[in-house]
């Protein structure tokens, strides 16, 4: 889908102690539990290589689902990214993680040659990305000759990049990707983040970001 648009293990609780359960359980439980559940699913393997950057085990996970073709994607990569890299990412506080949501078959195209660049290496990948942003007012006017000149750039020749942004098995799991995106955890617009399981849309400068990590950070 590229838009152009549990068995659960049930236990028997007494009454009174379900009862004890519900009305004194603070608000706030209950957005946690959900939270959490989302933060599992946002974690859930899917059909592309995850590309990650930071420490596994890092307190904050950070999430985002993001379009080649969309300005506000672009903005963040080059104005805010950066330092959430230098301050947080590469300090091993956050691991961030991005997720292709093509709004278009322009982007889907630049996705997949993203990918084909950094053949499954994370920095390959995120340096690819940064590259099609720069590059996005040419991608989005003359896709195939800039596809074809980034790919240059990174050492793939013109039929390289023709194959790759032509492979259909690609597609398919960019597309599967995109559709569990959409239908379970309702993401609809980019950029959309997922910071701990908490879903934020739209674009954030680095003090707002930096505001959601601190309070994350302390615990």
């Amino acid at each position: 889908m590229i838009v152009f648009r549990r068995t659960l293990a049930c236990a028997s609780v007494p009454l009174g102690l379900f009862a004890f359960i519900v009305f004194t359980t603070p608000k706030f439980a209950g957005e946690a539990f959900a939270q959490n559940a989302t933060a599992a699913l946002v974690a859930k393997p899917v059909s592309l290589p995850d590309m990650a950057l930071g420490p596994a085990n890092a307190p904050v996970n950070i999430t985002e689902y993001a379009s080649m073709s969309c300005p506000h994607c672009a903005a963040f990569e080059q104005n805010v990214f950066p330092m959430l890299r230098s301050k947080y990412i590469d300090t091993g506080k956050v691991r961030f993680m991005f997720r292709e949501f093509p709004l278009d078959i322009k982007a889907a195209a630049a996705s997949m040659l993203a990918r084909c660049i950094a053949n499954d290496d994370a920095e390959k990948f995120f340096g690819a990305i940064e590259m099609l942003f720069k590059q996005q007012d040419l991608l989005m006017a003359e896709t195939k000759d800039t596809l074809k000149l980034v790919g240059k750039q990174s050492g793939l020749n013109e039929q390289a990049v023709e194959t790759c942004v032509k492979d259909q098995a690609m597609l398919d799991k960019l597309s599967a990707d995109q559709k569990f995106a959409y239908d379970v955890l309702k993401v609809d617009a980019t950029p959309t983040f997922f910071i701990n399981g908490e879903m934020l849309k739209g674009a954030m400068s680095f003090e707002e970001l930096e505001e959601k990590l601190q309070p994350l950070l302390k615990n």
